[in-house]
């Protein structure tokens, strides 16, 4: 969670360096130019996705340690750049890095926790997003209010990027690559840990290789393709509030030092809904109509943001928006690994997931242009319709889902049926849940 909210911070802080004096230096005003960089980091990350099966077959520790060190390297350079075309190539390098880094989190948590355990776990990671955004908020307020020796957009980026380079030595001697080899974890916890594995996956020892064949029957899956539209949809949204909300608020009136100070309480909302649902989902296992209720919160507040002209109104659709798009990411992404049965499809639907998705931030980016403030009317309804379009695709998905889990019914008998054959046979427990007859959809 520490180095994605690091990683966010590095991402997003160009929304806060842009109104800090950096598009005068670099003329980012010039031909869409900040849109550009905007996008630029999108198409690495895109490019790049197929990192996340980097962490089944590389030691998770070495190659998080490889990815938080590229990243903040990256972002620390750009404190020293003097031209659009060198923060144009910082910022696809960084797309890189952190490609490799944040999409492979989900699935390398999946091999610590079961299935019903995994929503509150990337919920916690997650929520790094929108608390990342409440800190950069409060640090730009702190370094912009002042009067630093150099441009204040510049040690905007040293301060933030620094402490990534750090964390890549943390992250190379404390990030566990297993269970078993959990520091934090006594002898017998690591015995438990293995046979939790054992039950999850069908054996023991997880990383060190993949089944190719295992991972296409998993790119193949019509379901994973619906989750990649739903995170495209949200990503649209997801990506241009971060990045453009201290302008928006600056447009809206108020100072840019105020502006920079007013983004932290909507994020900060959006950091305890995110904690909360996944938990929520967890319990009921019923994480679409989470999905529902969350993505109909967002468009609401998108809707206002479109609709409404006093500052009162936006600004309570900033709140709405802020508390619904984040946390239905947060639930999106481990209804991907509560539906696949093995780590390789595991793998192959976060792949799909982020490859999707992630090409919604190539419009996100693109949909505030400095001619249409300050009130952004296009960028606002397109965000709410997306949003609108998640509640369908989960609607959809969740109907799907409980059609195929009536079906493994039919096929192996009902979970109660299951145990109770089991226990009249004299043996206990029920097939493991890598796609044995216990494996049923998470709805």
């Amino acid at each position: 969670m520490l180095l994605y909210l690091l990683a966010f911070l590095d991402r997003s802080n160009i929304g806060n360096a842009r109104i800090a004096g950096m598009s005068d230096d670099l003329h980012l005003a010039v031909a869409g130019r900040y849109d550009w960089l905007l996008t630029i980091f999108y198409i690495s990350y895109i490019l790049f996705e197929f990192q996340a099966l980097a962490w089944k077959i590389f030691p998770p520790h070495r190659w998080a340690a490889f990815c938080v060190f590229g990243w903040g390297l990256v972002s620390t350079i750009q404190g020293a750049i003097h031209t659009w075309g060198a923060e144009m190539a910082l910022r696809f390098l960084m797309g890189m890095f952190e490609a490799g880094y944040g999409p492979g989190i989900p699935y390398l948590l999946s091999f610590f926790y079961l299935r019903r355990e995994l929503g509150l776990r990337i919920g916690i990671f997650f929520a790094a997003a929108p608390l990342a955004n409440t800190f950069a908020g409060a640090l730009a307020y702190g370094i912009t209010a002042g009067s630093p020796g150099i441009a204040k957009w510049r040690v905007l980026f040293l301060v933030e990027g620094l402490p990534s380079i750090a964390m890549a030595a943390v992250a190379w001697f404390f990030l566990p690559d297993s269970p078993e080899k959990a520091r934090f974890l006594t002898e017998e916890e690591k015995v438990v840990a293995k046979a939790r594995g054992v039950r999850q996956a069908g054996k023991a020892d997880r990383v060190g290789g993949a089944k190719m064949g295992e991972v296409l029957k998993g790119l193949i899956d019509p379901k994973g393709w619906i989750l990649g539209l739903m995170y495209f949809s949200c990503n649209v949204a997801f990506s241009s509030l971060s990045v453009f909300l201290p302008t928006i608020l600056k447009e809206m009136g108020f100072s840019a030092v105020n502006a920079q100070g007013l983004t932290a309480p909507p994020f900060f909302l959006s950091f305890l809904v995110t904690l909360i649902t996944p938990y929520i989902a967890d319990r009921t296992q019923q994480r679409g109509i989470i999905v529902i209720i969350l993505s109909l919160i967002g468009a609401v507040g998108y809707t206002i943001l479109a609709a409404a002209k006093s500052v009162g109104a936006r600004y309570t659709g900033v709140f709405l928006a802020s508390a619904g798009i984040f946390p239905a990411i947060a639930n999106i992404l481990p209804w991907v690994l509560n539906n696949q049965g093995n780590d390789e499809r595991r793998g192959a639907g976060i792949i799909l997931l982020n490859s999707i998705g992630q090409c919604g931030p190539l419009l996100g980016t693109r949909m505030y242009p400095e001619n249409e403030g300050p009130y952004y009317v296009k960028g606002q309804a397109v965000c709410a319709a997306f949003m609108f379009f998640v509640v369908v695709l989960a609607a959809l998905l969740r109907t799907v889902l409980a059609w195929e889990n009536k079906k493994l019914d039919r096929q192996h008998g009902t979970l109660q049926q299951q145990k109770e054959r089991l226990e009249s046979e004299g043996k206990t427990g029920v097939a493991v849940e890598n796609y044995g007859p216990a494996f049923r959809y998470v709805l």
